[in-house]
């Protein structure tokens, strides 16, 4: 795997090819005046307004902090499902604030996997139907021989038939992930993955997305609490009241777990 590309650069640095996802003076702030909240970045001329970060191509990144420190919020505007307040955000080369409601959707079905901590299945449609959905909405046939890969190595050819009711938790995120692999994504975002999954199927969840990342090239962004699923990534990404407050390379939960301490998680 090709170095990691730094966390910190200088602000209005144009685009890397290298990065698969960036943001450069990010912010986000809920409401006006005295009742603002700024879950990202801080108030305007405070000297702290705005988040730079990259997003490592074919890496898995986890992103941390205490409740409320704005990871999720991050990932979110990365991943173009919120709208910066100010600063910038690319994909790939593409920057996405500025971009129209409609080819932002665009992006977001050809471009973009999620998988949440909700498996968000159609209780109506099997798991087949599921997976290919966001494709089929999309105008888009999946590659039968992709399909067939992806399926066999998250365990559901058997369960492809099933609907999400005769799922246990586990085969449902399975099914989420498979989803989210099956259009060969630029990023999969996954936002508390394993959060309503027990340790086993959780565990499995993340080898899935581990391996991902080094069979494929995935890139994978993730928000969780849990250092066990952090320990999981190449990085971690840490942030506190809204935010960068460090990163850990080649992160161990003991190395987590001492890092949010100092966070005051």
């Amino acid at each position: 795997m090709s170095a990691p590309v730094p966390l910190l650069t200088v602000p209005g640095e144009p685009p890397s090819s290298a990065a698969a996802a960036r943001a450069r003076g990010l912010t986000r702030t809920h409401g006006h005046g005295e009742t603002a909240v700024h879950a990202l970045g801080g108030r305007e001329g405070d000297g702290t307004a705005g988040v730079d970060v990259d997003v490592a191509r074919g890496a898995f990144t986890a992103i941390m902090g205490p409740s409320g420190s704005g990871k999720s919020t991050l990932l979110h505007c990365l991943a173009g499902l919120d709208t910066a307040t100010s600063g910038q955000v690319w994909l790939g080369d593409t920057e996405l604030t500025g971009l129209r409601d409609d080819a932002l959707t665009r992006l977001r079905r050809e471009r973009i996997g999620f998988v949440f901590q909700a498996f968000n299945l159609l209780p109506v449609l099997d798991a087949r139907e599921n997976i290919v959905l966001p494709m089929r909405l999309a105008g888009r046939r999946p590659d039968p021989a992709w399909f067939d890969t992806v399926v066999a190595r998250l365990g559901l050819t058997d369960r492809l038939r099933h609907r999400p009711s005769e799922l246990s938790g586990g085969q449902q995120q399975r099914v989420a992930v498979a989803r989210a692999l099956l259009p060969r994504p630029d990023v999969v975002f996954a936002d508390e993955p394993t959060g309503n999954l027990d340790s086993r199927a959780g565990a499995e969840v993340l080898d899935l997305l581990r391996s991902c990342v080094r069979e494929t090239g995935q890139t994978v962004v993730m928000v969780t609490h849990d250092p066990i699923a952090a320990a999981y990534a190449d990085r971690v990404v840490l942030l506190a009241d809204g935010r960068l407050a460090g990163e850990i390379e080649r992160p161990t939960a003991d190395t987590v777990v001492s890092a949010l301490r100092g966070l005051g998680a």
